[in-house]
């Protein structure tokens, strides 16, 4: 169940999708509060990307408020800009009144400029402060999952070329909160110019850092938390469906890059969905950790 605005822009998609959506004042009249879990979306095209992280969160049987968080140091050129002025707000506004219980960091499409050059990574790294002591998990996704990686002391490489497709993934821990229900192997999109190096991940592990949740041959460690467990990372794409990976493919040959291949694991011609039990898993077990450790 998600709370949405009254006019939301994709609440019938939603719908159709079989995600009950009810208004805040209906929210209101439940006996248990919704999750307020923030979402730092830094997608292009913005609100497009809404119902990629809207249709997984609708699964789960809590209900889930979301709160659009815009920065105030990116310039949102390609999202709509009524839009933003309706929907999103600033991180200060949303903790103004009431905490946040979870936040999600989307990707963005600047893996392969310096986490120090991109134009807001000092408010990135302010709000992840404070999510660090006062929020009770924090999930990043592709980019947003290096960049918590980043805030822990782990820095990410520039790959040759892209890690492009639908990779097998191997589950390493069958007894943790998020992975333990998910398959031995399972599938899961990849679209990403940068990677963190095996050898890097097992000292940090070594050290203490981090723990190791998942691994791809292509990609590496895919799914890991820091050890406090307030921060859980994801470096794959398990909210995309396949249509994104062929329009990305598309998008990249027009741009002439020569270090982009078609996507492994993908029919370009009739692209199926390998990794909706994953998603489904990796998104429904979050919000339970969150609701079981939130404060109330």
């Amino acid at each position: 169940m998600i709370v949405v605005p009254k006019d939301y822009h994709i609440k019938n998609e939603l719908e159709e999708a079989h995600i009950q959506c009810i208004t805040q004042s209906e929210a209101l009249k439940e006996d248990i509060r919704a999750l307020r879990i923030g979402i730092l979306n830094i997608m292009p095209q913005a609100e497009s990307y809404e119902y990629s992280l809207l249709q997984p969160l609708g699964q789960s049987v809590i209900q889930i408020e979301p709160v659009w968080i815009r920065l105030k140091t990116h310039t949102y050129s390609s999202s709509d800009k009524k839009h933003l002025d309706s929907v999103y707000i600033t991180f200060e506004k949303a903790i103004e009144k009431a905490y946040l219980d979870g936040l999600l960091l989307t990707g963005a499409p600047v893996e392969e400029i310096p986490f120090t050059e991109v134009t807001y990574w000092d408010e990135i790294m302010r709000i992840l402060k404070y999510a660090r002591h006062n929020i009770a998990s924090t999930l990043g996704i592709c980019w947003g999952g290096l960049a918590l990686a980043k805030y822990v002391g782990i820095e990410k490489q520039v790959s040759p070329k892209k890690i492009f497709g639908v990779l097998e993934t191997r589950n390493l821990n069958l007894k943790h909160r998020i992975t333990g229900n998910m398959d031995d192997l399972f599938f899961c999109p990849h679209s990403s110019h940068s990677r963190i190096p095996d050898e890097v991940m097992e000292k940090e592990r070594d050290r203490g850092t981090i723990n190791l949740l998942a691994h791809a041959e292509i990609a590496g460690y895919t799914i890991f938390e820091s050890t406090d467990q307030r921060f859980l990372m994801h470096l794959g794409h398990p909210e995309y469906e396949p249509e994104r990976l062929v329009y990305e493919y598309t998008r990249d040959k027009e741009k002439g890059r020569t270090d982009v291949e078609p996507p492994v694991n993908l029919d370009l011609e009739h692209p199926l969905n390998r990794w909706r039990g994953h998603r489904t898993e990796l998104f429904n077990q979050w919000i339970k950790y969150i609701h079981e450790t939130t404060r109330y």
